[in-house]
């Protein structure tokens, strides 16, 4: 393990913006693999999820959190403060927007809570794959007249464009500290949380008519398979808040369920190395999103942060 020593440096980054900005796109590009799901659903993240990465100078400690959003229940509420939490726990904040999109009233509700906030905060401005270079400048200023940013780095997660430069500048800013995690560590979450992630990706993707607050999915079981050592077992089930979605999630004859199961089963694959055979069930649990009960159940701990 690294010591505080030899100038290396080490920190933890909040990235922060509204939903669908592309925050956890940018957190699979700098960690290099999937460990946060992507979607074109809002509010896609819930939990904060860290991701490592390690240079032979420093760490850096990211983490993602849930698109922030005035809160119209108990989950949002719950989303709102792991978001806000994170605003005291870390060395910088990449406040992440859409080169793609005006400012509009979701960015600056989430502005008017960095203001007063002591760490550099940064303008990650992303999808400039999207728009022609000369209209950055203008972009940029549009942002810089709402809010005085230590940098504003305008990039693409999707395709890498200039992230490198943004981690350096990441790194410039962060003290002399020790190593947190081990150098090939790209995560602090347990495989458990990121298998019930790809699920809830796959389920995400394919039921284009429901919000992704119906759905939330519980690991029932991960074990080696006793027939088969090669080969790990899951069982999951997908908890949703009505009938009806449970007939949707399902598919005719099961064909959604199972083809659900079919993306997630590769994901969760590369994730572990292994066969996977992968058991889903579907569950419906009313108005869960409601329920500080069900909200711990199923994973969401306002306790630890």
């Amino acid at each position: 393990m690294q010591q505080e020593n030899n100038g290396f440096k080490s920190g933890f980054i909040s990235i922060i913006g509204r939903p669908n900005v592309g925050k956890s796109t940018f957190l699979n590009r700098v960690v290099g693999q999937k460990i946060a799901i992507m979607s074109d659903k809002p509010q896609t993240t819930r939990n904060k999820v860290q991701g490592v990465v390690t240079t032979n100078d420093s760490q850096m400690v990211f983490i993602d959190t849930p698109g922030i959003n005035e809160p119209r229940h108990k989950l949002g509420d719950f989303m709102l403060k792991v978001a806000k939490n994170t605003f005291r726990e870390v060395d910088v904040l990449l406040f992440v927007a859409s080169a793609a999109d005006r400012i509009g009233k979701q960015d600056r509700y989430v502005l008017e809570m960095l203001k007063g906030i002591e760490v550099p905060v940064f303008l990650v401005l992303n999808k400039i794959d999207q728009v022609h270079p000369d209209d950055l400048p203008r972009i940029i200023e549009s942002y810089r007249n709402e809010f005085d940013f230590a940098e504003a780095i305008p990039i693409s997660a999707l395709q890498g464009n200039n992230v490198e430069n943004l981690l350096a500048k990441i790194s410039e800013r962060l003290p002399e500290g020790p190593q947190y995690y081990p150098a090939d560590q790209v995560t602090d979450h347990p495989e458990r949380f990121i298998i019930s992630e790809l699920i809830r990706e796959k389920a995400l993707h394919l039921t284009r008519e429901e919000i992704p607050h119906s759905i939330a999915v519980v690991i029932e079981k991960i074990a080696p398979d006793e027939e088969n050592p090669d080969m790990v077992r899951v069982q999951a089930t997908i908890m949703v808040v009505r009938d009806s979605q449970k007939g949707i999630v399902i598919g005719k004859k099961g064909a959604l369920l199972k083809e659900i199961g079919s993306r997630a089963r590769q994901d969760i694959q590369n994730l572990l190395g292994s066969k996977v055979y992968l058991e889903l069930w579907v569950k419906v649990q009313k108005d869960w999103r409601n329920k500080a009960l069900h909200l711990r159940d199923f994973g969401f701990r306002d306790d630890e942060y």
